[in-house]
């Protein structure tokens, strides 16, 4: 395993680190594939797991085979407040005290402020008396370090940095997204100030692993034929010395593999400069086919008319990334078109923008449903469903 250096600690962090947030579900956790996984990945050396008051049963799991392995002591937890729900300073100790008996323990290594987008938001905070409350946890143990995970402007994150004396922060970073919020500016700022930068989204929801248009896939394979599309998103930020942690959601034993031999192969540096103009090559194929920026982390869900958000926004990606045939499959498997009375269509969209006020991206989720629903739903969709369910169904 490849370590890297908190600063503000000292502590040996692992490159790669465990993202709670896709532990491997139906509907709910599969405890027993989540279990096999977080043992390989500590006997691996993977020694940062990072999950989230909001991560649907995540931080409750974690604990759980922590505890039942005897692994507390070997990893460092990274969990998040909900600042969302705090409207007085006592929700501060009745999220806390909540986190801990999920995650069977009594202290937290790395905890974050999450989802925060200025400093607007941090100052309620402080009005709350968050500082106070912070220095207590500092003093007792109970918190060892404390920063935020940041969705929002740049110059945002930048007066965020000002703010408070973080020890860390938390960033959406890749190579599709370098200049995107935080983005490469705020890598660096944050690492000058001294602070470990976590990146989170490596590889934008996945779309950088799997979901590559045509053209980018055999770019890649061109120049590397045994790399993966996930090895080249993974390598293009380990490349960067200002990289502590690469936060990765994975859910199965294979995935867990290759990210470890990705890691334990790609230093500060790891990459040529032809190898960085084929990525920057990849990039422009991209954006030339991607339409909606989404990650699929689920932030807008649930939707009050039970809009597949993601789900739709990833098939219309796909129409244009594998073509009208394959993005047409996807829709109606995704939104459960021929489920009668069930379905998830971007036409039950009723543009009541519940979804924007909580999408990191700052998608304009309506607007974008509307252009889903023209391309993906012609005239003839829902007769073609009715033919479908009754003969199918």
């Amino acid at each position: 395993m490849q370590y890297r250096i908190d600063n503000k600690s000292g502590n040996r962090l692992s490159a790669l680190g465990f993202g709670c947030l896709r532990f491997p579900r139906t509907l709910t956790i599969d405890v027993g594939k989540t279990e096999k996984l977080i043992i390989e990945a500590v006997a691996r050396g993977v020694n940062y797991f990072d999950t989230a008051y909001v991560y649907g049963g995540s931080e409750a799991v974690l604990g759980e085979i922590l505890h039942r392995n005897g692994l507390r002591e070997q990893v460092y937890i990274a969990t998040k407040l909900p600042h969302g729900q705090c409207s007085k300073y006592e929700d501060f100790d009745r999220i806390f005290d909540d986190e801990l008996a999920r995650l069977k323990t009594d202290y937290i290594d790395y905890y974050l402020i999450h989802n925060i987008g200025d400093r607007a938001a941090w100052d309620a905070l402080v009005d709350l008396g968050i500082e106070t409350w912070l220095s207590e946890k500092k003093a007792s143990g109970a918190v060892k370090y404390f920063g935020f995970s940041f969705h929002g402007a740049q110059a945002g994150f930048f007066d965020l940095l000002d703010a408070y004396e973080w020890d860390f922060c938390q960033i959406q970073y890749n190579y599709m997204n370098e200049n995107y919020q935080a983005g490469r500016e705020g890598l660096r700022r944050a690492h000058e100030k001294g602070l470990s930068v976590i990146i989170m989204e490596p590889l934008l929801g996945g779309k950088l692993a799997t979901g590559l248009p045509k053209d980018a896939v055999r770019l890649f394979s061109e120049k590397y034929a045994d790399r993966t599309a996930a090895e080249w998103a993974l390598r293009w930020l380990y490349n960067q010395p200002e990289v502590t942690v690469v936060l990765s959601g994975m859910n199965t034993l294979q995935q867990l593999e290759d990210n470890l031999q990705t890691t334990e192969n790609a230093p500060p540096g790891c990459l040529s400069d032809a190898e960085t103009q084929t990525i920057e090559t990849v990039k422009e194929i991209i954006r030339r086919v991607y339409k909606v920026p989404c990650t699929g982390c689920n932030y807008c869900m649930p939707c009050p008319k039970n809009v597949n958000i993601p789900g739709c926004f990833a098939a219309y990606n796909s129409r244009y990334a594998s073509g009208y045939i394959t993005g047409m499959m996807q829709y109606v498997t995704g939104t459960s078109a021929l489920k009668r009375g069930r379905a998830m269509l971007a036409s039950n969209c009723v543009q009541c923008g519940a979804c924007e006020k909580k999408c990191p991206q700052g998608i304009r989720v309506a607007n974008e449903l509307k252009t889903v629903r023209r391309s993906m739903e012609p005239f003839w969709f829902s007769a073609a469903m009715r033919v479908i369910r009754k003969f199918f169904g």
